[in-house]
């Protein structure tokens, strides 16, 4: 599932590299480009979302999908579609109750510092305060759908994951992290988190929101 706001020229590429063992669901958090007609072309489900956030096109995509496990994935073109697989291998054989990927930039500049800052300091935190085995939000990510729906995570903002990991820490599921390739943005699209140091800021907002 990719939760998408103005990603048309990153689909474009992204879509076709999907492995086939995956139902692609894009959701359209409000977008002014040509995100779902390039999603629809490509043989992918659209599910429209007018409440702007990420938690609010996260949860869509879930209540959306009709399968047993659920991955999610950014729609910017920044990760490689391959990188799910071994995640949902983990989860399909009983390894993890959620696994998860840790990016791994692969070039100087492609994570700009404000937002590694933020996410090395609310993943630190919560590593002291709840042992919580991760390093990264969980920008990929592999679970089992009821179970996800189960933990009742209402952040509908960019605290999401946190909320998600805090919630999935507490109810005793067992987590797996991997590393992952972290790619520039497809050109042609701006993020809307970590692109800029607002952004980063008003992400950490949100972070610190969900965090207890």
């Amino acid at each position: 599932m990719l939760p998408c706001r103005d990603e048309g020229p990153a689909l474009r590429d992204l879509l076709p590299r999907v492995p086939q063992l995956f139902r692609v669901v894009v959701v359209d958090n409000g977008s002014c480009d040509d995100t779902a007609a390039v999603a629809e072309h490509l043989g992918a489900t659209v599910v429209h979302e007018t409440r702007a956030g990420y938690g609010a096109a996260v949860h869509a995509g879930v209540l959306a999908a009709d399968s047993d496990l659920v991955a999610v994935m950014d729609g910017d073109g920044s990760f490689d579609p391959a990188d799910l697989v071994p995640l949902l291998d983990l989860v399909l054989h009983g390894r993890a109750d959620l696994a998860t990927g840790r990016r791994r930039p692969v070039r100087r500049g492609v994570w700009p510092w404000h937002a590694r800052v933020g996410n090395t300091l609310v993943l630190a935190w919560l590593r002291r305060r709840t042992g919580l085995p991760v390093h990264d939000i969980a920008p990929l990510r592999v679970c089992r759908r009821a179970d996800l729906l189960a933990l009742d995570v209402r952040d509908r903002r960019s605290g999401y994951p946190v909320e998600l990991l805090q919630k999935a820490q507490r109810a005793g599921w067992v987590m797996a992290e991997r590393d992952v390739s972290y790619h520039p943005r497809a050109a042609g699209t701006r993020s809307k988190v970590s692109g800029s140091l607002r952004g980063s800021v008003r992400a950490a907002r949100d972070f610190v929101r969900v965090l207890s």
